[in-house]
């Protein structure tokens, strides 16, 4: 008996016809029209004074301002980062009185504005016009042992000439960030997986060897996107040190070339620039900072998985795991 084989009949190819979308060409062309608008304004309107502005944005007190404001990030950041990260350990602490102090810490600083805070820095010779160096509360020790002259200070120094505008502005700004600081590093350290430091703990290794070597490195993470968003605030906020006062600081220095030529409106577009400028190199710096604390994770980190599971290594040669699963 033979046996009819019937050839199936080959489908025809889908004409695909792609989706219109015309809406979209409609908003490109309107934006594409209010850019060269923008664009026509920037070049023909007067008020800029291009010429005056290059002229006075590079002078030498301006690069003095320009210079203080990036000490001022950096130190401040320095300040807020080291205080956080005590804070969120503190916060995380079993103890409730570390816990606690913690909290009101944070609940201050993040509830008073950061320009009350530089305002108050630098009227602290107000509250301490000397600050000492000594026993504390030495004086009551000299009254009970019948010396009044005793005040167990060792030395001291003027409040004002240790507060200088520079350092009340950088104390006031790093303060501040560090109540930021800790929540965002207390939220990286919970991101971790507690079976991490359990696994840490069952190895011998200690609780500081835990949180140093095994949780910040995976917490880092989570822990660097935000942190370089408040860089980058913190370098806009060291304008408000100017109510401190300081000097050497960039948006003071232009705003006193504004009051000296009487063209203020040049001035704020050339700090608008400036701070532009820095702010980009920040945004550049913290993507190279996110790509190295996020190898192993995301799609890059799923690749190199399905590598590693395949079994083949840089070399080209499959690793014996490979080998046992029957590869030829």
């Amino acid at each position: 008996m033979s046996e009819t084989t019937t050839e199936r009949a080959r489908p025809e190819p889908i004409q695909a016809v792609p989706v219109r979308h015309p809406w979209r060409w409609v908003s490109t062309i309107v934006l594409l029209v209010l850019v060269a608008m923008f664009a026509h304004m920037l070049v023909t309107n007067k008020a800029f004074q291009w010429n005056f502005m290059v002229e006075n944005m590079f002078r030498p007190p301006v690069i003095s301002g320009l210079i203080g404001t990036i000490k001022l990030t950096i130190f401040s950041m320095i300040i807020g980062i080291v205080l956080g990260v005590i804070l969120a350990i503190m916060r995380l602490s079993p103890n409730k009185i570390l816990s606690s102090v913690a909290w009101v810490y944070i609940w201050f600083f993040r509830a008073v504005p950061q320009l009350v805070l530089c305002v108050l820095a630098g009227n602290l010779g107000v509250l301490w016009p000397r600050i000492g160096f000594g026993l504390p509360f030495g004086h009551y020790v000299g009254d009970l042992f019948g010396a009044p002259s005793f005040t167990g200070q060792f030395g001291g120094v003027n409040a004002n000439t240790l507060l200088t505008g520079f350092v009340a502005g950088m104390l006031a700004l790093g303060l501040s960030e560090a109540a930021y600081m800790a929540e965002i590093v207390r939220a990286g350290l919970n991101s971790v997986d507690p079976g991490q430091r359990e696994a840490a703990e069952a190895l011998g290794l200690g609780r500081g060897q835990v949180l140093m070597r095994i949780v910040l490195p995976q917490a880092m993470r989570v822990i660097v996107p935000p942190t370089g968003n408040e860089t980058i605030a913190m370098l806009k906020n060291t304008s408000l040190v100017a109510y401190t006062p300081v000097a050497t600081e960039l948006f003071f220095q232009l705003q006193a070339v504004a009051q000296r030529t009487f063209q203020p409106f040049p001035m704020l577009v050339a700090a608008c620039l400036w701070y532009l400028f820095l702010s980009s190199i920040l945004m550049v710096g913290q993507y190279f900072v996110e790509r190295h604390f996020s190898r192993g994770f995301g799609t890059s980190g799923r690749q190199k998985q399905k590598t590693r599971d395949v079994g083949v290594e840089h070399t080209g040669r499959l690793t014996p795991q490979a080998d046992s699963g029957g590869t030829s």
